[in-house]
C-alpha cells in the first residue's frame, strides 16, 4: 500500500508545503508592495482558496472523464505557473493573479480519488490517515522554514521554492502509472437526504469554515500587529512560530486518542471551540503580549480538531454520500479561508481590529454553544467478504437487522458490510451469514 500511495502523497505534500510556506509572513510582504491596501492583502492571503473551491468539483468531474493522471498534471502545471507569477510579482495585482492561479490547480480531490482507486478497500482508511499526516507535517515544516527563510531572504524566495516544489510534483506525476478507476455497485442506498439538514454534519461544515477562516485572520493580523509595534521584526517571528507550532503538534496526539480511539470527539471540539473564543478575546486586547499568547492558543485550537473533522464527517454519512459530504467540508473550508483573509483585510483597512475581534468572539461563542449539541458519532465497523452470487442473494433477501449498509466493490470483487460495533460483533455477523 505504501508504495502505491507514496507518489500521490508526495505530490500532495509538495503542493501543500508550497502553499503553507508563505503563510507566516505573506501579510507583511504583500502590504509592502505597490498599490497595496489591507483589503487586497486579505485577497492575497485567501484568494487561492476561492479558486480552489470553485475548481475542485470541475476537476473531479474531468478526472472521471479524462483520467486522474491527466488532471493531476494539468492542475500542477497551473500551480507552477501561479507560483512563478507570484515570485516575479512587483505589485499587489500581479501577486493576486499568481495566488488565484495557484488555487485554480485544485488537484486535492483528484488525488484523494486516485488514492481510493489504487488502495484496497480495507486499507483505505489507513491510507487517508497517512495523507492527513503528510499535510500536517507539511504545515509544521512550512511554519519553520517559511518564517526563517522568508524573514532573512524575503517572501519572494519562498515563492521560488514553491515553484521548485511544483516542478518536482510534476516530475513525480509524469512517472505515475495509469490509475485504474474503481467501480462500485451500491446495493442498499436508503433514501436520499439533504446533508445540510443534518445538524451534526452542518456543525462540522461550520467548524471547518470557522477553523480555516480563523487561520487566515491569524496570519493576516498577527504578523502586522507584532511588527508594527516595533518590538518584533519579521526576521524574529520564527522564534514565536516554531514553539507555537510544536505546542500545536503535541496537542494532536491526545486529540486523536479521545476523538478516534475513545470515540469522544465532542470533548475535543468543546476544548477547541473554547480556545478559539479565548484567541478572539486575546486579540481584542490589542497588545503585544496578548497577541503572542493568542498565537499560541490558536495553534493548539487549530491542531486539536484538524485530524478529526473529515474523519467525523465520514463516520456520519453512508458510503454513497461520502464524496458529496467531504466536498461540502472542503468547500466550507476554502470559503472560510477566503472570507477570513478578505474580511480581516476589510476591517484592517478601516482600522477596526477591535471590531474584528468582537465579531470573532461572537462567532466563536455561537460555535461553542453549538458544540454542546453535537452528538458523538456511533461507532461503526466494516466487514470485507469475498463476493459470490449466493452470498449476495442471501444478503439481498435476508433483511438482516445488523446490516447498517452494504455495497459491492466490483473492481476488487468484495462485498462490504457496515454495522454498529456497539450492538454487534464481527464474529456474530459472520456466523449469521455463514461465512468465515
Amino acid at each position: 500500500m505504501f508504495k502505491k500511495i507514496l507518489p500521490l502523497n508526495l505530490i500532495l505534500f509538495f503542493r501543500f508545503l508550497g502553499l503553507f510556506l508563505v503563510l507566516p509572513l505573506i501579510s507583511i510582504y504583500a502590504s509592502e508592495l505597490p498599490n497595496s491596501t489591507p483589503l487586497l492583502v486579505g485577497v492575497v492571503i485567501g484568494g487561492y482558496a476561492l479558486t480552489q473551491a470553485l475548481f475542485q468539483i470541475p476537476f473531479g468531474i474531468l478526472s472521471d472523464k479524462f483520467g486522474r493522471k491527466a488532471l493531476i498534471l494539468f492542475g500542477m502545471v497551473l500551480f507552477l505557473i501561479g507560483s512563478v507569477i507570484a515570485y516575479l510579482a512587483n505589485d499587489i495585482y500581479t501577486l493576486i493573479m499568481g495566488r488565484l492561479l495557484q488555487g485554480a490547480g485544485a488537484v486535492g480531490s483528484v488525488i484523494s480519488a486516485a488514492i481510493s482507486d489504487v488502495v484496497p478497500e480495507e486499507k483505505r482508511g489507513k491510507a487517508m490517515a497517512m495523507v492527513g499526516g503528510s499535510i500536517a507535517i507539511a504545515f509544521a515544516i512550512a511554519m519553520v522554514v517559511g518564517s526563517v527563510v522568508g524573514g532573512y531572504f524575503g517572501v519572494d524566495i519562498l515563492f521560488l521554492i514553491t515553484s521548485i516544489l511544483a516542478f518536482l510534483a510534476i516530475v513525480v506525476a509524469v512517472k505515475l502509472d495509469t490509475i485504474p478507476k474503481i467501480e462500485f455497485m451500491y446495493s442498499r442506498n436508503g433514501e436520499k437526504r439533504n446533508l445540510l439538514g443534518d445538524s451534526n454534519l452542518l456543525y462540522l461544515f461550520w467548524t471547518s469554515l470557522l477553523q480555516k477562516g480563523m487561520m487566515s485572520i491569524v496570519f493576516m493580523v498577527i504578523p502586522i500587529l507584532l511588527t508594527s509595534s516595533g518590538e518584533w521584526s519579521k526576521e524574529e517571528l520564527w522564534k514565536l512560530y516554531i514553539p507555537a507550532m510544536v505546542l500545536g503538534l503535541l496537542s494532536m496526539g491526545p486529540a486523536v486518542i479521545f476523538g478516534e480511539k475513545k470515540g469522544k470527539p465532542k470533548i475535543v471540539f468543546l476544548i477547541s471551540s473554547f480556545l478559539f473564543v479565548l484567541t478572539a478575546l486575546l486579540l481584542a486586547k490589542n497588545s503585544v503580549s496578548t497577541t503572542i499568547l493568542a498565537l499560541f492558543v490558536f495553534f493548539v485550537a487549530f491542531n486539536l480538531i484538524e485530524p478529526l473533522i473529515q474523519s467525523m464527517v465520514s463516520k456520519l454519512v453512508r458510503v454513497t454520500e461520502k464524496g458529496k459530504a467531504l466536498g461540502y467540508t472542503n468547500s466550507f473550508a476554502y470559503f472560510g479561508t477566503f472570507l477570513g483573509g478578505t474580511g480581516a483585510g476589510l476591517f484592517l483597512e478601516n482600522g477596526d481590529i477591535e471590531k474584528l475581534a468582537y465579531l470573532l468572539i461572537a462567532l466563536s461563542t455561537i460555535w461553542l454553544v453549538w458544540t454542546l449539541r453535537f452528538r458523538n458519532p456511533e461507532l461503526k465497523g466494516n466487514i470485507y467478504l469475498d463476493h459470490s452470487n449466493s452470498l449476495q442473494s442471501k444478503i439481498e433477501g435476508g433483511n438482516f437487522t445488523f446490516i447498517d449498509e452494504w455495497y459491492i466493490n466490483r473492481s476488487e470483487n468484495l462485498i462490504v458490510i457496515r454495522y454498529s460495533r456497539i450492538l454487534y460483533s464481527e464474529d456474530e455477523i459472520r456466523d449469521q451469514l455463514g461465512v468465515k
